[in-house]
C-alpha cells in the first residue's frame, strides 16, 4: 500500500518565506498549507492536523508563542512536532519556544538543503517515537533504556539507577535532540505539588552522568539539558 505523503503546515506573516519554505517541501513531496497570521493558523491546524507544524515567532493577531502553548493544551496535538523559524542570536526566543514546548528551531536566513534535512530527520524522530511507544526497550545507537525492568544499557553493559534517575533518563530520552526546560523536568519527574531544591536536577544530572558516561546527557546553558546519541 502507498504510504500517505506527510503533512506540513507553515504559519508566518512574510509571504516570500511562505513561498520558498512550501516550494521546497512540496518538491520534497510533502503536503503543505499555509497560515500567514497566528489567529489563522491555528485555526487551520486543529483542522488539518499535520504531523509538522513551522512557526515564526512574530506575527500579527498571535505571536507563534502563543499558537505553539495552545496547541500543547490540546492532547490531541501531543505528538505534532513543532518547529520555530527565529532571527539568527534570538536566545529569548529560542528559550520561549521550548518552554512552551517546541521541538526544535530552525534559524533564519535559511538554506534549503539544510532545511530540509531538519525537518526529514524530525519526521523520522516522530515516526520512531511512535512505534517505540508500544515497546518496552527503547533503542538509541549503543544505548538502552528498559522500560519495564527500570535499567539502561550502555555497549550492552547493565546500569541500574534510582527511580527519579531512571525517571529523568525516560524524560530526556523520550524526544531525542530536544531541550528540555529545567521547569519541564521538574513539573514532569517530580511533580509541580512537590518542593525540591534548586539544585536538585543538577544532582540526579550529575549521578546519571558518572552512572552512563558523559557522552548523552547535554547542558544547554540558560535553558535546561538534552540527550544525544
Amino acid at each position: 500500500m502507498e504510504e500517505k505523503p506527510r503533512s506540513i503546515f507553515i504559519v508566518d506573516d512574510e509571504p516570500d518565506i511562505l513561498e520558498f519554505l512550501s516550494y521546497n517541501l512540496k518538491k520534497e513531496g510533502y503536503v503543505v498549507n499555509t497560515a500567514s497570521d497566528g489567529e489563522e493558523g491555528l485555526e487551520k491546524i486543529k483542522q488539518v492536523d499535520p504531523d509538522l507544524v513551522i512557526l515564526d515567532i512574530m506575527m500579527p493577531k498571535m505571536d507563534g508563542v502563543e499558537v505553539c502553548r495552545q496547541l500543547r493544551e490540546d492532547t490531541k496535538f501531543d505528538d505534532t512536532v513543532v518547529v520555530f523559524l527565529t532571527a539568527r542570536n534570538e536566545d529569548y526566543s529560542q528559550i520561549a519556544g521550548f518552554e512552551v514546548g517546541a521541538d526544535d528551531y530552525i534559524t533564519k536566513p535559511i538554506r534549503p538543503r539544510v532545511f530540509i534535512s531538519r525537518i526529514k530527520a524530525l519526521l523520522r524522530r516522530k515516526n520512531r517515537n511512535a512505534t517505540e511507544e508500544a515497546s518496552k526497550v527503547l533503542v538509541y545507537g549503543e544505548f538502552e533504556i528498559d522500560r519495564e525492568k527500570f535499567i539502561v544499557r550502555n555497549k550492552g553493559e547493565e546500569i541500574y539507577l534510582a527511580k527519579k534517575e531512571f525517571e529523568l533518563v525516560e524524560l530526556l530520552t523520550s524526544k531525542p535532540g530536544k531541550v528540555f526546560t529545567r521547569e519541564e523536568i521538574f513539573n514532569k519527574v517530580w511533580g509541580t505539588e512537590v518542593i525540591v531544591g534548586n539544585r536538585t536536577i543538577d544532582v540526579h544530572i550529575r549521578k546519571v552522568r558518572e552512572k552512563i558516561g558523559d557522552s548523552y546527557i547535554k547542558t544547554v546553558k540558560g535553558i535546561g539539558y538534552k540527550f544525544e546519541f
